[in-house]
């Protein structure tokens, strides 16, 4: 978990470096948070122009549930993360990939135990209506 850290950072600071650079070559004396202003912005507009689209499409099929699970799974992404980060900070436990995937598969697993639940509730519930259509 800490090499997988260590390279994301590596990787950020690489690109950290590259747009300082082009932002001296250009001339443009952005200071480090007016950079940070623009980058993390653009980065947000062009995640929301592609998410946008896709939970509007999700919601038009009546897929809500899809753009819920969308949502939490990324919560839970980070929470994870944070988790372990948070421990290898304070020292409370060790930083470890596996705690990542682990706590990601727990959330998955409960997830199908949920989905398995509601989709039988709902063919019950289209049984009974078909049912109940026939009767009349």
């Amino acid at each position: 978990m800490q090499q997988v850290l260590y390279e994301m950072t590596a990787i950020l600071a690489r690109i950290h470096d590259r747009l300082l650079t082009l932002n001296d070559s250009f001339e443009l004396y952005f200071t480090d948070k007016q950079l940070h202003f623009l980058v993390i912005g653009l980065i947000g507009m062009a995640l929301l122009f592609v998410v946008h689209p896709l939970f509007t499409l999700l919601a038009k099929k009546d897929h809500i549930l899809a753009v819920s699970w969308l949502y939490v799974f990324t919560v839970i992404l980070v929470l994870t993360f944070s988790v372990e980060i948070g421990q290898w900070l304070s020292g409370s436990g060790t930083m470890d990939f596996e705690d990542v995937s682990s706590g990601i598969r727990g959330f998955l697993a409960m997830f199908l135990v949920f989905a398995a639940i509601r989709a039988v509730i709902k063919g019950f519930a289209r049984l009974f209506r078909k049912l109940d259509g026939d009767v009349q």
